[in-house]
């Protein structure tokens, strides 16, 4: 079984990319799911606590993500200390949630950071999914209700698209006119000769 990642930037549309291989009935592991609900589990929550202190925690205890997000996404050796508490637990579920599926032909780990986090090295393949920027940050303002200044800021913790489109191995256009699903097609066909 092959272990692919699929990657892009925010705003690029991996996650509706990876909904057209899960109807191809391919596995799909959303990361980015997966550490939003860790971030609910009162172990996460202890070592945020512990990293970056109470003032990000309400009264009732729950953890104020809006305020966390401002801190770490305007700090990067933050962001850098939050992502050593979140991916090694997301990759632990990973190859936990993996092993079940041995007898697909592949398995997709869809997340936005793959090669930010370094965790390429462990796919056998990669897609990139691609958009242009502009587009991509009228999408996330949509989606997300926040001003492009806010996107902006976000963009600027990710990788350059083309520096990601020259490691993958596969590149899907998600530029609102090119046709998604005959790409994807290709990508899983060349997937299952793998």
């Amino acid at each position: 079984m092959l272990k692919v990642g699929l990657t892009g930037n925010i705003g690029s549309g991996k996650t509706l990319v990876a909904n057209i291989f899960q109807k191809l009935g391919i596995p799909v592991f959303n990361a980015d799911i997966e550490a939003r609900q860790l971030y609910e589990t009162k172990e996460v929550q202890l070592l945020i606590r512990e990293t970056f202190g109470d003032h990000l925690f309400n009264q009732q205890g729950g953890l104020l993500r809006q305020k966390l997000a401002e801190i770490v996404f305007n700090d990067t050796d933050k962001l850098q200390e939050l992502n050593g508490i979140i991916h090694p637990l997301v990759r632990n579920k990973y190859q936990e949630w993996n092993a079940s599926y041995e007898n697909q032909p592949y398995t997709i780990y869809e997340a936005a950071i793959l090669f930010e986090g370094g965790f390429n090295k462990t796919m056998d393949k990669v897609i990139c999914v691609t958009a242009p920027e502009e587009l991509r940050i009228k999408r996330v303002m949509a989606r997300d209700k926040v001003k492009a200044s806010e996107v902006r800021r976000r963009m600027i913790n990710q990788w350059p698209e083309k520096e990601k489109v020259r490691l993958a191995d596969f590149v899907i256009l998600n530029d609102g006119e090119s046709m998604l699903i005959p790409q994807v097609l290709e990508v899983h066909k060349c997937l299952l000769r793998a």
